[in-house]
């Protein structure tokens, strides 16, 4: 239960790299190991409310949500990270890679564990830019409209009853 009389609401972002396959990047000697599992609202480990054994490090980011580009074809959200040399190994083996990047945002306790999921989201790191001072990673929709293919799909009697034999389909 969250403190109503201390004025303040603590809201915190969990995010989740994984490989497009959904399997974690520990195995492959990379700059995530040991970690693929992060938080930015407080320093330390914070256990997941579901399975305590999902513990989720402290990073310093900051998430900005989803937003439409220009031309309307694709969906894009960011994680801005401080510019070090680990960071910038973690931006480019996650973009070069197109990990996988899950983000959740809870309501937090008073005793700062999960209270309340509010957003789940499932994005692709697809690509990155930087400053002295930051490093971008963008995230976008898993299927992007212009570059990426959807998976297929076969339309069969189980899944949609009699075809029609002529080959023309129309949505009504």
């Amino acid at each position: 239960m969250t403190n109503t009389n201390s004025g303040y609401v603590a809201l915190t972002n969990f995010i989740t790299v994984t490989k497009a396959d959904g399997t974690d990047p520990l195995g492959d000697n990379t700059s995530f190991t040991p970690y693929n599992k992060f938080q930015n609202g407080k320093h330390g480990v914070v256990l997941n409310k579901n399975d305590s054994s999902l513990r989720y490090n402290y990073l310093s980011f900051l998430y900005q949500g989803a937003t439409r580009n220009r031309s309307g074809d694709n969906m894009t959200s960011s994680l801005i990270l401080a510019n070090s040399e680990i960071s910038m190994r973690f931006a480019i083996e996650a973009v070069t890679n197109k990990y996988h990047v899950k983000v959740e945002t809870w309501l937090m306790t008073d005793a700062f564990e999960q209270n309340k999921q509010l957003t789940e989201e499932q994005w692709l790191a697809s690509s990155m830019s930087y400053d002295p001072e930051s490093i971008e990673i963008i995230l976008s929709s898993a299927i992007d409209a212009v570059g990426a293919n959807a998976p297929n799909k076969v339309l069969t009697h189980n899944l949609v009853g009699s075809l029609p034999v002529t080959g023309s389909l129309q949505n009504r």
